[in-house]
């Protein structure tokens, strides 16, 4: 509770399997609640369970097994969280495609992208890339780093984000692109082909 109070609106230490405990916090208040209780399934469900019984509105719980996922969602909890799957999924992802180094999953098929900019896109602009007619993907940000001198006298990257880039600004080697598409063409940006 200490080391979060200062970053939340309310911060609180209690049994979450106590229906009573959980009522006087005034949890129904809540715009939505997240269960991530790790390796204490029983906990997990039993406090998921409670939270829908004192009537919060919406609930974001952890699944770490295919069956503790079918009984969240025979719960009807809004959303299911598998931690462990989806961090491997990115990672294979990510092993699979050295081009890609990391990804979130937006639907079926299709993901937010970082994506190192190919060889042959160097020197270019978005404005000559085209890639919305050539390759069916929306550059949506450009991530620089911009070599700089700390107050020791280290040499340090400062990272810089572009969320609106110019069309006209060339691209360079140092840049990472956001791209937003399906996986196969962001694939597809990402080989430069």
């Amino acid at each position: 509770v200490e080391a979060v109070k200062e970053s939340v609106t309310y911060a609180v230490s209690l049994d979450s399997t106590d229906k009573n405990a959980l009522i006087s916090v005034s949890l129904n208040d809540v715009d939505v609640a997240v269960v991530c209780i790790g390796d204490d399934v029983e906990a997990n469900l039993l406090t998921t369970l409670l939270l829908k019984k004192i009537g919060v509105k919406k609930i974001w719980s952890r699944a770490i097994n295919p069956l503790q996922e079918e009984i969240l969602k025979a719960l009807d909890v809004d959303e299911t969280i598998s931690l462990e799957e989806q961090m491997g999924k990115s990672i294979a992802r990510s092993l699979i495609s050295s081009d890609v180094s990391r990804r979130i999953p937006l639907s079926e098929g299709h993901s937010i992208a970082e994506v190192k900019i190919p060889e042959s896109f160097v020197g270019m602009t978005l404005r000559q890339l085209e890639p919305r007619k050539e390759f069916k993907v929306n550059i949506i940000g450009i991530k620089s780093f911009i070599l700089g001198v700390d107050s020791s006298g280290e040499r340090v990257y400062r990272e810089v984000f572009d969320d609106i880039p110019s069309p006209d600004q060339p691209l360079s080697e140092e840049n990472i692109l956001l791209v937003a598409g399906s996986d196969k063409n962001i694939e597809k940006f990402a080989k430069g082909k």
